[in-house]
């Protein structure tokens, strides 16, 4: 009998994407489904950007590239860590890859040895345990709860750290919780990563842009300039400027590590598409006050979300400071039962329970190493929004 490989026993499929089959599946039999599952913005690709991405198929601009991006994108990406972030990244300190998602697993490839740690606040993003393990290292997932925001305390960071840890990955804003961190809660982690220097740091701040009520974005590199030389702050054109299908992510970082990602990218992708780093280069170096407009649109939904989810028995929902979601604890639920007699013993139920019953699509917690509590993403309309609420309160109220 032929064998895979023995890694792939470590994890398991990313739960997102089964609760996104699911529901595709459900759709296509013709039943009507509110997906507050996806997580990308429900507004278009602005028209200067889709027309930077036509003029270039006119100019043939469709072949190969370095395979750490055009000059003319890394030059735009180094103004925007200027003008966004007040970090200094020249070109030689950036590295361009279809998409963020494919970036955090080279960037951990070129910095993790096996056996090494890498600390995972959770609630976290599925795929960052699934991308340590690939990477051979060992997640050490550190439990940030809803009384503290979802944030990580600097007590509970210098706990987890040990002589094996190599990595740590901060979120924020965060996916699932909307949970960000101010400068200030952001220096006291890096006051604790000061004092271990065979630490790397990844920023993740792919929603950046997507804050409320006058939130303050920083980013750790910012905050504490010596963890500049061991940080990899990743970001992309995705979330803010609605491009999830375009695949283009970036970073920038110390250029020993940019070239590690390099060497790792030489041997295992082609460069991103062409096309889509020429609407990056618009995206990054045209109008950016629509960003604002949009992040205020999100914040509406928010407050909505918040106070209809309080409202129902069951659920509590914190209002998180940015992203498009909402991370509602349902613990009230848990131990009860649903109208077809099953048990809700974990947020995996409960979430199959609302999609089958009731016709919304959410994720369950435990897909974010932390249960029991569902992700609902408001990146949909405000009447989506007003349906699915009625119909998660007529569902709650059946589970007895």
């Amino acid at each position: 009998m032929r064998n895979l490989s023995s890694i792939l026993e470590r994890f398991q499929p990313s739960a997102i994407s089964v609760i996104f089959s699911l529901t595709s599946r459900l759709k296509e039999e013709g039943r009507d489904i509110i997906d507050l599952s996806i997580g990308e913005p429900d507004f278009p690709t602005p028209e200067h950007i889709k027309q930077a991405a036509i003029d270039a198929i006119h100019e043939n601009f469709t072949r190969y590239t370095p395979v750490d991006g055009i000059s003319a994108l890394k030059s735009a990406i180094s103004n925007k860590f200027r003008r966004d972030n007040d970090l200094d990244y020249p070109s030689d300190q950036i590295i361009v890859e279809a998409g963020a998602k494919p970036l955090l697993f080279h960037a951990m490839q070129a910095i993790v040895n096996p056996g090494d740690e890498v600390i995972l606040p959770v609630p976290c993003w599925t795929s960052y345990t699934g991308m340590a393990l690939l990477a051979g290292a060992n997640p050490v997932t550190v439990s940030c709860h809803q009384d503290n925001g979802f944030k990580l305390r600097a007590d509970d960071l210098e706990k987890a750290i040990t002589d094996r840890t190599r990595l740590i990955l901060l979120n924020s804003p965060s996916n699932p919780t909307g949970a960000a961190y101010s400068a200030d809660e952001m220096k006291a982690l890096a006051d604790v990563l000061m004092r271990h220097p065979q630490v790397w740091i990844i920023a993740d701040d792919i929603y950046e842009h997507i804050v409320f009520d006058n939130f303050v974005f920083a980013t750790p590199a910012q905050v504490e300039p010596g963890l500049y030389d061991r940080t990899l702050t990743i970001n992309g054109a995705s979330k803010a400027y609605s491009m999830t299908g375009w695949r283009i992510g970036y970073a920038g970082g110390p250029k020993d590590l940019i070239g590690g990602i390099t060497k790792v990218l030489s041997q295992s992708v082609g460069n991103p598409c062409s096309i889509s780093q020429a609407a990056a280069v618009a995206a990054l170096e045209g109008p950016q006050d629509y960003l604002a407009a949009r992040a205020a649109e999100f914040k509406d939904r928010r407050d909505f979300l918040v106070e209809r989810l309080n409202t129902i028995d069951g659920l509590s929902c914190h209002a998180p400071e940015g992203a498009f979601y909402l991370f509602p604890s349902c613990a009230d639920l848990i131990g009860k039962t649903s109208p077809d007699g099953k048990t809700i013993n974990s947020s995996t139920v409960l979430a199959s329970y609302l999609l089958e019953s009731a016709g919304v699509s959410v994720v369950p917690g435990a897909a974010f190493e932390y249960d029991p509590n569902i992700r609902l993403s408001y990146a949909t309309s405000m009447e989506n929004l007003k349906i699915a609420c009625d119909r998660l309160e007529e569902a709650c109220k059946e589970i007895i």
